[in-house]
């Protein structure tokens, strides 16, 4: 069982940046690959990221790549998405997962826990 907690969401200006973390706790995070989604009102949930076990793998959603950064440290349990040049679209509910496994996906139905989200709002 594992236990997340994302934090680092808030009110932007266009052009702005947020960091976004996502602290683990129970099993080991460092067993798990880590991925971030977001959910925009009245939109199907996407991918945004994906960070593998031990973080030298790396995949991002073409909406968001060059603009967002996706990274962990295990020692301390905690993922991290570096989020520049946000844009109105980027506006939404963003979800940290973990899933059992070396390499994320871009799956949401991969993912074997999630959290409870953290809301992003970018003013244009």
């Amino acid at each position: 069982q594992v236990q997340l907690v994302e934090s680092g969401g808030g009110l932007v200006q266009a052009g702005g940046s947020l960091r976004l973390s996502c602290a683990a706790s129970g099993r080991s995070f460092s067993m798990y690959a880590m991925g971030w989604f977001r959910q925009a009102p009245g939109k199907e949930r996407e991918f945004v990221a994906t960070i593998s076990r031990s973080g030298t793998i790396t995949d991002y959603a073409n909406a968001v790549k060059g603009r967002f950064t996706i990274s962990r440290d295990n020692a301390k349990n905690t993922g991290h998405l570096q989020m520049n040049n946000l844009k109105p679209e980027d506006a939404a509910v963003y979800y940290c997962a973990v899933r059992y496994d070396y390499i994320g996906s871009r799956r949401d139905d991969a993912y074997n826990y999630w959290g409870q989200g953290t809301q992003v709002t970018v003013s244009s």
